[in-house]
């Protein structure tokens, strides 16, 4: 097989996902067609050689339905042999777009491909889709499901986190994030969203609250405890009859936050990055996507990283970075206990509890990060992976070249 090597990575900044946040009255193909705009005319691109342009969306329904991503590349001119595929593994969407569209260029189907991600979620909100994973009962009963918040509450309780440890991780985050755009980490990657005059919609995260601390953070309420006494703590302590009691931790402090924006990765042969006179930044050592408990539902980003590592003939100390979406603090905390990763090689610039998780988006976001902290430090590895509904975890491995 070929190699697929990352040639350029560029993300929308994160707008609020409310009525008041900057991006609402941008629409999802906008957001799209701006990432896709700034891939080509970054590196001055020959959009016939991009053979296929891959796109997560959780909600693809209303503006984000009827494949955004071939309509995205219509509006975004590129050329007409361009194809466009729309594809949905719910928060981990964005990163398995990038690895499908390496795969068409590992198996030799495609010189170059794109893929990425967008979500608009104050214009299209959570849960629009609908689905029977939470709306039939069948379904519901046997997989024992739960909401996202109790599973991580859940996580927190079975394997020792406190509220302050989940305060203290989400402090760090916001710290982190901070630093990075106080010193211009996110320069090389982030791509302003402009009108239809060119006049600047917003240009930073604006999701961040750098001001939080840890008496701020204590004086919020658990989000989920109600959720709890509903049932849903019953159901998953029939399914983990060893807890208890849930320790409900988790609040819109240390989870992610809801936000809008878009991602696009572009990757290519050696070959396609000769030709388009584009340096190639890193190769692709490998990707997997696996299945896990679907209850507890968000430890799958460890068995996936060591599937990842595994298939690279790697371990975990050969990983310079780590960044896995902070879809909420006690995931992370967990993923680094179970891989004994220390809290400098993770998420180095801060995460979704920072800056937002537009769901969609967020793979090809976090990856196009964590490529130019590699840049940055003159590191050479790393690791990306998110956590997923209905219990899965995805991750790719890179290197620099």
């Amino acid at each position: 097989m070929a190699d697929a090597y990352i040639l350029d990575a560029v993300r929308t900044p994160r707008g609020k996902g409310k009525k008041d946040g900057s991006l609402h009255e941008v629409t999802s193909l906008h957001l799209a067609t701006t990432v896709l705009k700034a891939i080509r005319d970054r590196n001055n691109l020959d959009t016939a050689m991009v053979e296929d342009v891959v796109l997560g969306c959780v909600e693809p329904v209303g503006e984000q339905g009827a494949d955004i991503a071939r309509i995205a590349v219509l509006n975004a001119d590129y050329a007409e042999t361009t194809a466009g595929v729309q594809v949905n593994r719910f928060c981990a969407s964005g990163l398995e777009a990038t690895n499908m569209a390496a795969a068409q260029v590992m198996s030799g189907q495609s010189p170059m491909s794109i893929g990425g991600g967008v979500e608009a979620m104050s214009r299209v909100p959570m849960g629009t889709s609908g689905g029977a994973w939470p709306m039939d009962p069948q379904i519901a009963f046997k997989s024992y499901f739960a909401p996202q918040g109790i599973s991580a509450d859940l996580i927190a309780t079975k394997y020792g986190f406190s509220r302050d440890d989940v305060d203290a991780y989400a402090i760090e985050s916001q710290k982190r994030a901070k630093h990075s755009w106080d010193n211009g980490y996110f320069k090389n990657s982030v791509v302003p969203v402009k009108d239809i005059n060119g006049l600047t919609i917003l240009d930073h995260d604006e999701h961040m609250r750098p001001d939080a601390t840890m008496q701020s953070l204590a004086s919020l309420q658990p989000s989920f405890a109600m959720f709890g006494e509903m049932a849903f703590d019953g159901v998953v302590q029939l399914r983990y009859p060893e807890v208890e009691k849930v320790n409900h931790v988790h609040h819109a402090g240390n989870s992610s936050g809801i936000v809008d924006g878009a991602s696009a990765v572009l990757v290519g042969t050696k070959e396609a990055a000769a030709a388009a006179g584009i340096r190639p930044r890193a190769r692709i050592r490998s990707f997997t996507s696996i299945g896990s408990e679907p209850s507890i539902m968000l430890t799958g980003p460890s068995a996936a990283a060591e599937r990842a590592l595994k298939r690279a003939g790697m371990k975990a100390t050969d990983i310079d970075l780590y960044e896995l979406n902070e879809a909420f603090a006690a995931v992370v905390l967990r993923f680094m206990q179970a891989l004994d990763v220390p809290h400098e090689k993770m998420n180095v610039n801060g995460g979704a509890i920072a800056m937002g998780h537009p769901l969609g988006a967020t793979g090809g976001m976090i990856l196009g990060t964590v490529l130019d902290e590699l840049e940055r430090r003159d590191l050479n590895t790393a690791l990306i992976t998110l956590c997923v509904g209905a219990g899965m975890g995805t991750a790719t491995i890179i290197e620099r070249v």
